[in-house]
């Protein structure tokens, strides 16, 4: 497969880009520390290996051309990412005790992860533009090579999102204070919302 490398650097700029997932594996990150990130990152990664499998089918294709679904697909992301926003604004400081930290139950964690990925139709959108760049559909091993650019960019979901976490961690220090924890909920929710009503208002 030609450009694959050019697909490599393009997937890891659009990854490394601050987007919902990333507020996401940051706020877990300082709440539960790394090792309590991770059922996060795992569901953001696996929400993304089937976002760009429904990019390859029928639904994928009903979205970019329906303005009804785009709308409705579209406002139910929105609608729950502003949901997330409004919980985490709510809820109250708790003081992190770094070296006792209840970890947040890991299967809720990677479902919280999975449902902010499959609720955001820009993904969708994103792989049916991206990938049929870098895939020759004249070969009868096209299915091959779609999986091998899913595989990579979910892969690269999951290093990136460890390294955003890893380097995270310096910030529990900073912020292991009720004070601290207030401003993470804070900052978190206005940023959860913020993508919401940013989703909510954009068009194709």
């Amino acid at each position: 497969m030609e450009n694959y490398l050019i697909f490599l650097l393009i997937a890891i700029v659009t990854v490394l880009s601050p987007g919902p997932g990333v507020v996401l594996t940051l706020t877990n990150t300082i709440r539960y520390g790394f090792k309590g990130a991770i059922g996060g990152i795992l569901g953001i990664a696996f929400g993304t290996f089937l976002v760009a499998a429904v990019s390859a089918t029928s639904l994928g294709l009903l979205l970019m051309t329906s303005s009804i679904a785009f709308t409705i697909m579209k406002f139910i992301g929105a609608a729950y990412l502003i949901y997330l926003g409004i919980k985490l604004w709510r809820t109250p400081a708790v003081k992190v005790v770094l070296n006792n930290v209840t970890v947040k139950n890991k299967k809720r964690q990677f479902l919280e992860g999975l449902s902010l990925q499959l609720t955001n139709p820009k993904a969708i959108f994103f792989f049916m533009s991206i990938f049929p760049q870098f895939i020759d559909f004249t070969t009868n091993n096209y299915q091959a090579q779609f999986m091998l650019l899913v595989i990579t960019y979910s892969l690269l979901v999951v290093l990136i999102h460890f390294l955003y976490s890893f380097l995270a961690t310096s910030a529990r220090y900073w912020l292991s204070s009720e004070k601290g924890g207030k401003i993470v909920n804070k900052l978190s929710g206005g940023t959860f919302m913020c993508f919401g009503i940013g989703l909510a208002s954009a068009s194709k």
